[in-house]
Protein backbone atom coordinates (compact mmCIF):
# COMPACT_ATOMS: atom_id res chain seq x y z
CA UNK A 1 0.00 0.00 0.00
CA UNK A 2 1.43 3.56 -0.75
CA UNK A 3 0.41 6.00 2.03
CA UNK A 4 1.41 8.97 -0.20
CA UNK A 5 -1.75 8.13 -2.33
CA UNK A 6 -4.31 8.67 0.31
CA UNK A 7 -6.48 11.03 -0.11
CA UNK A 8 -7.03 13.21 3.15
CA UNK A 9 -10.93 11.60 3.44
CA UNK A 10 -9.37 8.21 3.21
CA UNK A 11 -8.46 5.79 6.40
CA UNK A 12 -6.43 4.05 4.14
CA UNK A 13 -5.75 3.15 0.31
CA UNK A 14 -8.37 2.46 -2.31
CA UNK A 15 -9.85 -1.06 -3.11
CA UNK A 16 -8.29 -1.12 -6.44
CA UNK A 17 -4.99 -0.41 -5.13
CA UNK A 18 -5.13 -2.43 -1.95
CA UNK A 19 -6.46 -5.77 -3.64
CA UNK A 20 -3.86 -5.55 -6.78
CA UNK A 21 -1.80 -8.14 -7.37
CA UNK A 22 -1.23 -12.17 -8.22
CA UNK A 23 -0.81 -12.69 -3.88
CA UNK A 24 -1.47 -11.32 -0.54
CA UNK A 25 0.38 -11.61 2.66
CA UNK A 26 -1.17 -10.48 5.36
CA UNK A 27 0.03 -9.62 8.76
CA UNK A 28 -2.98 -9.75 10.87
CA UNK A 29 -1.05 -9.08 14.29
CA UNK A 30 0.27 -5.42 12.73
CA UNK A 31 -2.70 -4.91 10.95
CA UNK A 32 -5.09 -4.94 14.23
CA UNK A 33 -2.94 -2.80 15.95
CA UNK A 34 -2.96 -0.34 12.82
CA UNK A 35 -6.77 -0.74 12.93
CA UNK A 36 -7.05 0.03 16.95
CA UNK A 37 -5.01 3.36 16.50
CA UNK A 38 -6.93 4.98 13.83
CA UNK A 39 -8.42 7.79 14.76
CA UNK A 40 -11.59 7.73 14.26
CA UNK A 41 -14.38 7.04 16.66
CA UNK A 42 -15.72 2.97 16.64
CA UNK A 43 -18.90 2.43 15.52
CA UNK A 44 -20.91 0.21 17.45
CA UNK A 45 -18.05 -0.27 19.85
CA UNK A 46 -16.00 -1.66 16.57
CA UNK A 47 -13.88 -0.69 14.03
CA UNK A 48 -13.42 -3.14 10.43
CA UNK A 49 -11.13 -3.58 7.69
CA UNK A 50 -11.85 -5.65 4.20
CA UNK A 51 -8.21 -7.24 4.04
CA UNK A 52 -9.39 -8.66 0.78
CA UNK A 53 -12.26 -9.01 -1.51
CA UNK A 54 -12.17 -10.14 -4.94
CA UNK A 55 -15.35 -12.40 -5.84
CA UNK A 56 -16.38 -14.96 -4.50
CA UNK A 57 -14.42 -14.60 -1.40
CA UNK A 58 -14.36 -11.61 1.24
CA UNK A 59 -12.16 -11.28 4.00
CA UNK A 60 -12.89 -8.54 6.74
CA UNK A 61 -10.28 -7.76 9.85
CA UNK A 62 -13.00 -6.93 13.18
CA UNK A 63 -11.57 -5.48 16.55
CA UNK A 64 -14.11 -4.92 19.00
CA UNK A 65 -14.19 -3.09 21.87
CA UNK A 66 -15.93 -4.23 25.65
CA UNK A 67 -19.33 -4.14 24.53
CA UNK A 68 -19.19 -4.04 21.01
CA UNK A 69 -21.91 -5.19 18.99
CA UNK A 70 -22.84 -6.29 15.41
CA UNK A 71 -26.76 -6.05 14.73
CA UNK A 72 -28.33 -8.72 13.45
CA UNK A 73 -27.49 -9.53 9.71
CA UNK A 74 -26.72 -12.11 7.23
CA UNK A 75 -24.97 -12.72 4.18
CA UNK A 76 -25.54 -14.36 0.91
CA UNK A 77 -23.10 -16.77 1.19
CA UNK A 78 -21.25 -19.01 3.45
CA UNK A 79 -19.58 -17.16 6.52
CA UNK A 80 -16.74 -18.37 8.52
CA UNK A 81 -16.03 -15.79 11.84
CA UNK A 82 -12.17 -17.19 13.15
CA UNK A 83 -11.93 -15.40 16.84
CA UNK A 84 -8.60 -14.37 16.87
CA UNK A 85 -8.20 -12.63 20.24
CA UNK A 86 -10.69 -12.31 23.10
CA UNK A 87 -14.48 -13.63 23.64
CA UNK A 88 -17.62 -13.02 21.57
CA UNK A 89 -21.00 -13.99 21.80
CA UNK A 90 -22.68 -14.90 18.49
CA UNK A 91 -26.67 -15.55 18.89
CA UNK A 92 -28.09 -17.88 15.81
CA UNK A 93 -31.53 -18.96 15.34
CA UNK A 94 -31.42 -17.89 19.46
CA UNK A 95 -28.62 -19.84 20.57
CA UNK A 96 -25.79 -18.26 22.08
CA UNK A 97 -22.23 -19.63 20.61
CA UNK A 98 -19.42 -18.52 23.19
CA UNK A 99 -16.35 -18.39 21.03
CA UNK A 100 -13.17 -17.84 22.95
CA UNK A 101 -9.51 -16.84 20.75
CA UNK A 102 -8.65 -19.82 18.19
CA UNK A 103 -12.18 -20.90 17.66
CA UNK A 104 -13.90 -20.78 14.44
CA UNK A 105 -18.20 -20.80 14.14
CA UNK A 106 -19.37 -21.99 10.03
CA UNK A 107 -22.77 -20.01 9.19
CA UNK A 108 -24.73 -21.17 6.14
CA UNK A 109 -25.38 -18.51 3.83
CA UNK A 110 -28.66 -16.24 4.60
CA UNK A 111 -28.69 -16.80 8.53
CA UNK A 112 -29.32 -14.07 10.55
CA UNK A 113 -26.59 -14.15 13.68
CA UNK A 114 -25.12 -10.92 15.89
CA UNK A 115 -22.04 -10.64 17.17
CA UNK A 116 -21.20 -9.04 20.72
CA UNK A 117 -18.26 -8.69 22.38
CA UNK A 118 -17.90 -9.47 26.38
CA UNK A 119 -13.86 -7.98 26.53
CA UNK A 120 -11.63 -6.30 23.75
CA UNK A 121 -11.57 -8.96 21.03
CA UNK A 122 -11.16 -9.25 17.34
CA UNK A 123 -12.21 -11.90 14.58
CA UNK A 124 -11.16 -12.70 10.96
CA UNK A 125 -14.57 -13.13 9.10
CA UNK A 126 -14.64 -14.94 5.66
CA UNK A 127 -17.51 -14.74 3.18
CA UNK A 128 -17.68 -17.04 0.50
CA UNK A 129 -20.48 -16.00 -1.73
CA UNK A 130 -22.98 -18.55 -3.54
CA UNK A 131 -22.78 -18.31 -7.10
Amino acid sequence: MNEENLQPDRLRAAPVERFAGQSHVFNLNEALQKLRAETHAARDGHRQMTLFHRAPVTKVLFAFDAGGTLAKHSAHGLVTIHVLEGQLQVQVDGQDHELNAGQILILNPDVPHDVRASQNSAMLLTVHMEK
